[in-house]
Formats: C-alpha cells, sequence, structure tokens
C-alpha cells in the first residue's frame, strides 16, 4: 500500500507520494472515475526534490501548482514548525525558492521565485497571435479576442504542431488583471496553471500591457494568482494550496 496526499491548488489537483510510482501506474491513479482522481502525481524525494507526471503519464519539467502543493506538503508534514518560512525545492527545470504562510490545517499561501521568463518572439497559428514564453516548460499565449471553444481547438492542435508539445494560454484584459484559459499539455483543460499563469504577466509586460514591478492578477477558473514580473530576475508567483484528504492506495 502507497501512503498519499490529495492536494489542490486553484482546483489544479495532484495527488502527493514519497515514493515512486511508474507511470502506467499515475495513469490509472489520476483516472477520475477508476482511480483517486487528479490531474497529476507528485513524488517527493529527499532533498526536497520534486518531480512530476502528468495524468497521461508524461514528465513535464515543472508545475507551479504542483510546486505550491509540494511546499504545502512539506510544510505541513515534514516537521516544520513554524507557521512562516522559507526552503528551496529542487525541479527538473531548476531550485526553485519558495516562502510560504501556515493557514488553517491543511492549508497554506506560498510565493515561489520561479525564475526568469524567457519570452521568443510572437507566431501566428490560425487566427491568433501566439507569444512564445519558457518558464522551465513552454508555453504560447494570446491576447487576441476569442471564443471559449477556440481552446479545445488550438490546443490539441498545438500539442502536435510543436515538438514535445506547449501549454496554451487565451487571455482576456479586463479591469486591471488578466482572465486565462488554459490547455496544458498531457492533461487538457485544466482549472488554473501556476507556469501558464507566469508566461502570461511575462507576455503581458514585454507587449507593454502590463508594467514590469507591478503585481497582476491572473484570474484563472480555479481562482487568482498574483504574478510580479520584475525588469531582471525572476518572476515572483504567489498564490493557495490545500489538502483535501490523505489515504492509502495499492497500486
Amino acid at each position: 500500500m502507497v501512503r498519499f496526499e490529495k492536494w489542490q491548488g486553484l482546483g489544479n489537483d495532484f495527488i502527493v507520494v514519497t515514493s515512486s510510482i511508474e507511470p502506467e501506474h499515475v495513469v490509472r491513479l489520476c483516472d477520475r472515475h477508476f482511480g483517486i482522481g487528479a490531474d497529476g502525481v507528485l513524488i517527493v524525494e529527499p532533498g526536497p526534490r520534486m518531480i512530476v507526471i502528468n495524468a497521461d503519464g508524461s514528465r513535464p519539467e515543472m508545475c507551479g501548482n504542483g510546486l505550491r502543493c509540494v511546499v504545502g506538503h512539506l510544510a505541513e508534514d515534514e516537521g516544520a514548525t513554524e507557521d512562516e518560512g522559507e526552503l528551496s525545492v529542487a525541479t527538473d527545470a531548476g531550485d526553485k525558492r519558495c516562502h510560504y504562510r501556515r493557514g488553517p490545517a491543511g492549508s497554506v499561501e506560498v510565493s515561489v521565485d520561479m525564475g526568469p521568463a524567457k519570452v521568443d518572439a510572437p507566431f501566428t497559428h490560425r487566427r491568433f497571435e501566439l507569444t512564445p514564453v519558457n518558464m522551465g516548460n513552454p508555453h504560447v499565449v494570446s491576447f487576441d479576442d476569442h471564443e471559449d471553444a477556440d481552446l479545445d481547438l488550438i490546443g490539441p492542435e498545438l500539442q502536435t504542431l510543436i515538438a514535445g508539445g506547449v501549454n496554451v494560454e487565451l487571455c482576456r484584459l479586463r479591469g486591471g488583471g488578466v482572465d486565462v484559459a488554459v490547455w496544458e499539455r498531457g492533461v487538457g483543460r485544466t482549472l488554473a496553471c501556476g507556469t501558464g499563469a507566469c508566461a502570461v504577466a511575462a507576455a503581458a509586460c514585454a507587449r507593454g500591457l502590463h508594467r514590469y514591478g507591478e503585481p497582476l492578477a491572473v484570474r484563472l477558473p480555479g481562482g487568482t494568482l498574483t504574478i510580479v514580473v520584475p525588469a531582471s530576475g525572476g518572476v515572483v508567483m504567489t498564490g493557495p494550496a490545500e489538502r483535501v484528504f490523505v489515504g492509502e492506495t495499492g497500486l
């Protein structure tokens, strides 16, 4: 039997374990009808180190919402005694410095230095101008007018057109913030994406739609993340994570 914790960050939900799990087992555990149900599995190794496995068994380089959940797990279960603290978590996209503040049992707010964003020249797919942004994993961001169904069209297309797949964010600037719909490679539509929120903010700053150094409210279907893109240095993401339940499962 394998002990697990179910965590969510703005509805982006994960199974958190401290032992290795094969990709085929991840697919079954993430199934929402025959398994636990999740967008992916987060393996926490000593160090600490985070390994992310998507619901389809693929391994992305990074997951911002997942990282906040791992920090919450570490703050709750790994001997942290203070309500507020700092730690560094190794990922496939490098070490990430995190600051956490614990709330009611099983909840935590986490700020993460996500590292610098790499924004490339835009390209056009169908009628959308897409700005590539690398946050340790690949994204394309559009601020063009769109219908909700457009995401279900171009998300799967871009996963096959771009080697290794890509995460897609369609955005609407509104009321001093930005509304974002996310297509995550290996998952599909998700309620939130931490690296995607960072990519959106970085693209907005690069295009002159938002000022560097000022907080941007990135509103995702599952809730809001606050992102700050400095003129130089790492993008800072702040948002919640919550433990939903714990249990044991056989593989």
